[in-house]
């Protein structure tokens, strides 16, 4: 097959990425200038590092040879002779055994110099993370790649296709939308269409993890089964007593959704129609329209045990420590929802602090240069949307709304 064959092939099939934003794979790969002279580069994401998600580490430990088929026909597509893993620096076993898989596919002329006699050239190497969340951001993870700080770079160009590793045309893809690249092109885009729904198409992997009996790591046919499906039969419902409270569908950064709500979303043609929870295909389009997202497939699970507040914290240390400080908005943003959601399951807040928990993560939005301050604003804005009830019960009118320091500084500017 020539490059172009390839890639209307993966347009065909209708691969979507499968690393958080849902972005058809195959139109990235035509955002490559036409007229490039440069070097192009092909890049591997495999700095897995969203809460709830773990899918991309069980590939690479489980099946390594199936990325590198993925890897070496993407790179004859979009005409790179140099491919990147960068890997996640928390993964050191999945590195040995991709260095071993690569050393193995050389040996085999899978990869090198002319490989297997097809004239074309192609080196893959794995490149060490240091353990930072942000570098799963595409440009911030080209920085680090380049040896840089890892601060995400200010868009446009939107894409790396256009501008990418050392100023030229690069190409990022996640680890399971590459292994895909393999089957696509083994049964045809048509045929690995059919699976999944429209716009919806193929299986990806869910990780689900929390309040369920059978935590794991599920492939499923995307759209093709449903909440209620994926939580109770596939695994095996709430535990003995409990009974499910809320769900992050995509990773930490998604939208918590209630499992007692109805969501009303509209059909392609215009009319509406109303799911239970438990109703919703796991598909990208019909949770976006209910208010979260697809996201990189990490369904977090908590059952009524489980107290919101605690999980609004845990998130709220998660992002402040992984904020690269590049933009003030995230970095003392996400410091101040922190240091609040601190009060609340300290028992020292008041109901004043979840108001302005509120406002600070509303403050965020679209106000920095990559996606990671509304990762961070929106599990907060949703959780008080949803929750604001239980999260108010935890607070008193009695406790103080500023610290004795607050106070100081209150003065000093009122004289």
């Amino acid at each position: 097959m020539e490059p172009q064959a390839i890639t209307n092939e993966v347009k065909t099939s209708g691969l979507r990425g499968r690393g958080g934003a849902g972005f058809p794979t195959g139109v990235k790969w035509g955002f490559i200038p036409p007229n490039n002279t440069k070097p192009v580069y092909l890049i591997c994401n495999c700095d897995e590092s969203e809460p709830g998600t773990f899918k991309d580490r069980y590939i690479v430990h489980q099946d390594p040879h199936q990325l590198i088929e993925g890897m070496v026909i993407s790179a004859y597509a979009v005409g790179a002779h140099t491919a990147y893993i960068y890997m996640r620096e928390e993964f050191p076993e999945a590195a040995v055994i991709m260095e071993k898989a690569i050393k193995e596919a050389r040996d085999h002329h899978f990869l090198g110099k002319n490989i297997l006699g097809s004239g074309f050239d192609l080196e893959i190497y794995i490149h060490r993370g240091a353990g930072a969340y942000i570098c799963g951001e595409e440009t911030g993870l080209i920085e680090s790649l380049e040896g840089k700080r890892p601060y995400p770079r200010i868009k446009p160009p939107y894409f790396p296709a256009a501008l990418g590793l050392y100023m030229a045309p690069t190409i990022v893809n996640n680890v399971e939308s590459l292994c895909h690249v393999k089957h696509i092109i083994q049964m045809g885009g048509d045929e690995y269409a059919k699976l999944g729904i429209p716009r919806n198409t193929g299986t990806r992997i869910l990780c689900v993890s929390g309040d369920v009996k059978n935590p794991g790591y599920y492939e499923v046919e995307v759209g093709k089964i449903t909440m209620g499906e994926l939580l109770n039969d596939v695994c095996g419902g709430p535990k003995d007593g409990r009974s499910f409270k809320a769900v992050i569908p995509g990773g930490s950064s998604a939208k918590i959704m209630k499992c007692d709500e109805t969501y009303t979303i509209k059909n392609p043609d215009g009319s509406e129609r109303e799911l239970s929870f438990y109703d919703i295909p796991m598909d990208f389009d019909t949770i976006a329209a209910c208010g979260s997202m697809a996201g990189s497939g990490g369904v977090i699970v908590m059952d009524d045990s489980r107290k919101i507040s605690w999980v609004l914290n845990n998130l709220n240390h998660f992002y402040a420590h992984e904020s690269c400080g590049q933009c003030t908005p995230c970095r003392e943003g996400s410091m101040w929802m922190r240091k609040i959601s601190d009060r609340i399951v300290n028992g020292q807040a008041t109901p004043e602090d979840i108001e302005t928990l509120e406002d600070v993560a509303y403050q965020i939005d679209g106000r920095t240069v990559c996606a990671f301050g509304e990762a961070s604003s929106w599990p907060v804005e949703a959780i008080i949307d949803k929750f604001r009830d239980e999260l108010k019960a935890e607070t008193s009118e009695e406790n103080e709304y500023l610290s004795e320091e607050a106070k100081r500084q209150l003065e000093y500017i009122s004289s």
